[in-house]
């Protein structure tokens, strides 16, 4: 397989909706579906921090306006919410941004595209649940603003199968996303 550069000058990593508690109808099952995913993002995290490239976690405020991100990611910590290994897996550090959105949609409403720019990011990589969902409106916002876009396909998730498929195809043949997986790619600095 032909692996591909990606520079970090013009690059981040979104980590869409991972920090929750996944108190929400098909909360369990949209959990163990993402789980697998999660580990791979965390490698992909890994790699990017390396190579330089920032992350931002673009999270769902889950109806809670008094809370900050730092509140949120304290009580998916506990132990006993599924979402406690997220939280494990994908601690978020000092170094990264974090982007807390009232919708499924990521530019919505909140300073993810001042933060872009300020950034100077072209190329987004696109991660997280659900990829029907959040990380498709995510992506259409993003297309729209003339981003580059790369959605690895083993680093989303959704609570089935072909809502995963479906995502993917629009990814691909509307979007123009590329969809290869994270070990695809090489991230240099």
């Amino acid at each position: 397989m032909i692996s591909r550069r990606l520079k970090s000058a013009d690059t981040a990593l979104l980590l869409i909706d991972l920090i929750t508690d996944f108190k929400f109808e098909d909360g369990k099952r949209i959990a163990a579906a993402a789980l697998p995913a999660a580990r791979r993002i965390a490698r992909l995290r890994r790699r990017a921090s390396e190579g330089g490239i920032p992350t931002i976690f673009v999270n769902d405020n889950q109806r809670q306006w008094k809370l900050e991100f730092s509140d949120i990611v304290e009580r998916c910590r506990r132990e006993g919410c599924l979402g406690a290994p997220f939280v494990r897996l994908l601690e978020p550090s000092s170094s990264d941004y974090f982007v807390l959105k009232p919708t499924h949609a990521g530019f919505y409403g909140t300073m993810l595209d001042r933060l872009l720019h300020e950034l100077k990011i072209r190329t987004l990589i696109l991660t997280g649940i659900s990829a029907h969902q959040c990380i498709l409106f995510t992506a259409n916002e993003a297309y729209l603003r003339e981003f580059r876009l790369i959605i690895p396909r083993d680093c989303i998730a959704s609570k089935t199968s072909p809502q995963r498929t479906f995502a993917l195809r629009y990814f691909t043949s509307v979007l123009h996303a590329d969809v290869h997986a994270s070990s695809h790619w090489v991230l240099d600095r």
